[in-house]
């Protein structure tokens, strides 16, 4: 449980904040006590790889008020090192690598301390269509409000949005500069500097990129989504959407996001603009992962059973059919919308739909026993994630009868 003079304390941030918008903090590291660095002791996973020190989160609990004194002096004497972060590879659905930082568990602890001073502030001025990494909102909400704009607004033209590397090619000075808008400490910001200025261990090699900062860092997830809040937030909300024909929204998720659309031609005019938008703060469009995706309903001839699928911007349908008896694994772009299957079988006919690694029931509404299933998936976070909340299209109830029991 967090203790009471910490959240006295991240409240009364979060007022000053709140209430003094275009103010900057010039004095926050007098908040940093024995306290404040307890909590943020106890937040830090245990469990996790060692970095180059090799010290473990038992090692260090040992001497824990001592260790985290010595600390706190460290921090706010300008004295704190901090350690290279120790590189490792994991695989990525395609055959790439995804490369993960891995600090020394007390550099875990001095990045939560940080965080935690962060939060409150930057809480305050970012905007509802972000989910990722934030304190009560998460993905699921974000699938929530997919299917809300796809289905009561009719945004069916979505650009899904791939930012190339962005841990790895985030300029700094676009950090700096969306930071300082809100924090001036200087114990705060020139901690932050030395973190992205660690380096990374790899092969036995410490090398020092000029850009990015570490996926897999505690610190990481808060500042990208500061950099993209201004980047990519503020400039949706205040530039475009005032300049489009119809109605429009912006689900961001870290930095994958996408953007629904009622009419083809705002669309368009976006995604023309975009890579623009991002070239101008050093960031680059993936261009196999970012497209215009046709997500209007359409039904199979005859209306007979056979789905009808959202079609690419080329026009050409996505992987993956529903057809008879059985369903085949459905495939598509691993990051955000994709599938909307309407299928008129009976529930002894129902079969399962996957996309890429994700896979779901596809069985009868729990009201009309019409099999009615769709899908909506995305891999905005670590790890894959899928929710069956569209809903009957014959009489509107959310929720499937399958191997799993009975959701609504």
């Amino acid at each position: 449980m967090k203790p009471a003079s910490v959240s006295t304390k991240q409240e009364r941030i979060a007022k000053l904040a709140r209430e003094n918008p275009a103010m900057a903090f010039t004095s926050l590291n007098h908040y940093l006590d024995v306290e404040w660095m307890e909590y943020a002791y106890e937040c830090t996973r245990k469990d996790g790889a060692v970095g180059v020190d090799g010290q473990t989160a038992e090692e260090y609990a040992v001497d824990l008020q001592h260790n985290l004194t010595d600390l706190i002096d460290r921090l706010k004497s300008g004295r704190y090192r901090a350690p290279p972060v120790r590189r490792h590879y994991i695989d990525k659905p395609g055959g790439d690598k995804r490369g993960l930082g891995i600090p020394c568990f007390e550099d875990k602890v001095a990045q939560r301390a940080i965080v935690m001073l962060l939060e409150p502030i930057h809480e305050q001025d970012f905007l509802s269509c972000s989910f990722g990494f934030r304190p009560g909102r998460n993905a699921h909400q974000a699938l929530e409000v997919l299917r809300s704009r796809i289905m009561e607004q009719r945004g069916y033209w979505v650009v899904e949005v791939d930012i190339r590397k962005f841990f790895d090619r985030l300029p700094r000075t676009t950090l700096r500069d969306s930071i300082a808008g809100r924090v001036t400490d200087g114990v705060v910001r020139r901690l932050i500097d030395k973190w992205l200025k660690a380096g990374v261990l790899e092969s036995g090699q410490v090398h020092f990129p000029d850009a990015g900062t570490p996926q897999g860092s505690v610190i990481s997830p808060i500042l990208s989504n500061v950099a993209l809040h201004h980047v990519v937030d503020e400039w949706f909300t205040q530039t475009v959407q005032p300049r489009l024909r119809g109605p429009s929204t912006l689900v961001r998720f870290c930095d994958d996001f996408v953007m629904l659309f009622a009419h083809k031609e705002d669309a368009e005019r976006v995604l023309a603009v975009l890579g623009k938008r991002l070239g101008k703060f050093g960031l680059q469009l993936h261009p196999d992962k970012t497209r215009l995706v046709d997500f209007r309903p359409r039904r199979g001839p005859g209306d007979r059973g056979e789905s009808s699928l959202p079609t690419s911007s080329s026009g050409s349908a996505m992987s993956g059919e529903h057809r008879g008896r059985g369903t085949r694994s459905c495939s598509s772009s691993q990051r955000t919308i994709a599938l909307r299957v309407r299928s008129r079988r009976s529930i002894n006919n129902a079969g399962s739909c996957g996309i890429g690694r994700l896979n779901c029931n596809a069985n009868a509404c729990v009201r009309c026993s019409m099999a009615t299933m769709a899908t909506l998936a995305s891999a905005v976070t670590a790890g894959a994630w899928a929710s069956c909340i569209f809903g009957c299209g014959a009489c509107g109830t959310r929720g499937y009868r399958g191997d799993r029991g009975r959701a609504s």
